[in-house]
């Protein structure tokens, strides 16, 4: 397996442990609709969190959460609303980000709650 796959694959298990630790109750992980995937997809408080995870080797370019364009937003949107329609409670939704960071073996982790709520 190609080492950016590794580290995609680490990223995210830190950000599930992370949300694990933090007491969301994990529902779903890569998961699929139509050309989106929704890294993790984790509840806490009656609270849908579309999560993005983004990882990076360095922010000298773009952060993690730059990366988070439009058009991933506008697919991430449409997943979230045919996984909530499936669901049979009222819920809120809402999309966040896990931005990991790794320089020289050591990771920084930031939970950008609501986050589409901050990106222009």
């Amino acid at each position: 397996m190609a080492e950016h796959n590794d580290f995609g694959k680490l990223a995210e298990e830190l950000a599930v442990n992370f949300l694990k630790q933090n007491h969301y109750q994990i529902l779903a992980r890569n998961w699929y609709w139509q050309k989106a995937e929704i890294d993790i997809i984790a509840k806490k408080d009656n609270i849908i969190h579309i999560v993005e995870v983004k990882a990076r080797t360095s922010d000298d370019f773009i952060t993690p959460e730059e990366a988070v364009n439009r058009k991933k937003r506008k697919l991430l949107i449409m997943a979230a609303n045919e996984f909530v329609q499936n669901l049979d409670e009222e819920v809120e939704v809402q999309f966040d980000i896990i931005s990991i960071l790794s320089e020289n073996g050591k990771f920084t982790l930031e939970y950008i709650d609501d986050a589409f709520e901050s990106i222009d």
